[in-house]
């Protein structure tokens, strides 16, 4: 029945697949050829689908192809043959011998769209709800033996600014010092009374963008960080009855090396606030005067311990030898029939940075990959890299004529020339371990890993420290808002 004919069809036609779910299925020739596709019962025969050759391995061909639940039968179409991978399942049919698979049932704990292209007749992993709880149990043990105090670096720096600094400078000095947050210091009541961010640079520059901003940007070279922060509050309504803005919230901790708050409590308030760094503050007298800062903690140093402490036994945790794509864990790339719970936000180079820029503020992210035509990742455009443009007045520019990667590009010329620049991203694979994912968002400076697809790096997910968490100790709801900054203090 298979000729050189490059249309076997059969005469029930193509298969409607309108209304199904469909699961994204690899498929891999690895046996050589100039010219590979392949066809197959989940298409009714009609169609001759292209595989691509994998970069560095000139034999093997592979093509991703969406796919009912059933069992269905396939054949590669090579240099106008068609063939039959022998290594693969395979037995006579209509067309000859043919290569056959089975759709397998999918948890129920996973979201459809977040499982990646699955490998033919590959079983999902998936552990015991008793196991899933027992691992649960054992890393919030730990967290509630360890105190803050284990955070603290033996030596380091941090960079606290005063309130009556202009917010050009303090933006500034975040670019300088590599920093996207520094805690705010009020000499005339003698306490930390805040943080500033990026994201107040962010709102900035879009409150200038809009026509009748109360902000001009010459005020932006004199205006300072306190009197922004009592206009912010004023336009959000944070008022008292006086007209007077009401202080944010701030979120105390006691760090006490006794009775004191613990990692995990630490960890639930991270989750809780939707806060991204909290300054660790002591004071050695009872009324709170004469502060020390000690240090910004993050997640990353939570997740460094629990590293540390459970690498040479991960054996005994199941959980943390599962594939990521078999978890529900981070933000994935909606697959197709399915909608995801959770829009994902992806940029191209010509995108404008007004566009980013609000990307980022309404869809809550603190970062947004950067892809090409065929959503391959390039770059990763963040909260924190706003900051450069503090440098050289570049955000005198039209934000609607600039573009994201002009915007990096600033960003880039802004470094010294004689100062190495860390790797502006890091990427995992669907296929890695929860373990090796963890290790590598406890690295400094790292907040978050892309998924991509091996080879082509397309971009499949987006994994932070705050969705690890909220696994690791029981799916935490997220906050209705993020990318904010709590003060910790210590007794």
């Amino acid at each position: 029945m298979f000729g050189s004919d490059r249309n076997p069809a059969r005469d029930a036609g193509r298969v409607s697949t309108a209304g199904m779910v469909l699961l994204p299925i690899q498929f891999t020739w690895p046996h050589g050829g100039d010219d590979v596709s392949i066809s197959g019962s989940f298409n009714g025969w009609t169609e001759l689908v292209r595989m691509s050759q994998v970069e560095g391995c000139p034999n093997v061909f592979k093509a991703v192809c969406a796919v009912p639940h059933g069992s269905h039968e396939y054949k590669f179409f090579v240099d106008g043959e068609w063939r039959h991978d022998e290594q693969q399942p395979h037995r006579n049919g209509e067309y000859g011998i043919v290569n056959t698979f089975d759709t397998l049932p999918v948890p129920a704990e996973v979201s459809q769209h977040q499982i990646p292209a699955v490998i033919l007749n590959q079983t999902i992993p998936r552990i015991s709800e008793e196991d899933l709880r027992a691992s649960r149990y054992q890393i919030s043990a730990f967290l509630a033996a360890h105190t803050v105090y284990e955070l603290l670096p033996e030596s380091g720096k941090v960079v606290a600014l005063a309130v009556d600094l202009p917010v050009k400078q303090a933006f500034h000095i975040l670019a300088e010092q590599g920093i996207p947050v520094a805690p705010l210091w009020d000499f005339y009541k003698g306490k930390f009374v805040g943080v500033i961010s990026a994201s107040d640079f962010i709102l900035i520059l879009r409150q200038l963008g809009n026509h009748g901003s109360t902000l001009t940007e010459e005020e932006l070279e004199t205006h300072t960080i306190s009197a922004w922060k009592e206009g912010k509050a004023r336009r959000n309504g944070q008022v008292d009855g006086h007209g007077r803005p009401i202080p944010r919230h701030l979120i105390f901790v006691s760090v006490l090396a006794g009775p004191g708050d613990n990692l995990k409590d630490v960890a639930l308030k991270f989750l809780q606030n939707g806060v991204a760094t909290i300054p660790v503050i002591h004071s050695s007298l009872e009324d709170g005067s004469f502060p020390q800062l000690l240090h910004l903690a993050s997640l990353s140093g939570i997740l460094k311990c629990v590293c540390r402490y459970f690498k040479h036994c991960s054996g005994s945790f199941p959980m943390l030898q599962l594939p990521i794509y078999a978890i529900p864990l981070g933000t994935w790339v909606p697959r197709i029939g399915e909608s995801s719970s959770r829009s994902f936000a992806m940029l191209r180079p010509t995108s404008s940075l007004s566009s980013a820029l609000n990307m980022l503020v309404q869809a809550r992210v603190s970062s947004i990959p950067i892809v090409d035509d065929n959503d391959s990742l390039l770059d990763i455009y963040s909260r924190s890299d706003i900051t450069a443009l503090a440098k050289g007045r570049a955000y005198t520019h039209n934000l609607n004529e600039m573009t994201v990667y002009q915007a990096l590009q600033l960003g880039q010329d802004s470094n010294s020339p004689y100062e190495p620049r860390t790797q502006r991203f890091q990427m995992c694979l669907h296929t890695d371990t929860l373990l090796k994912v963890m290790e590598q968002l406890a690295n400094p400076g790292v907040r978050r890993l892309v998924i991509v697809e091996a080879g082509s790096n397309r971009v499949e997910g987006i994994i932070s420290l705050s969705d690890v968490f909220r696994f690791l100790l029981g799916n935490i709801r997220r906050p209705q808002c993020s990318e904010e900054t709590a003060i910790l203090h210590t007794d």
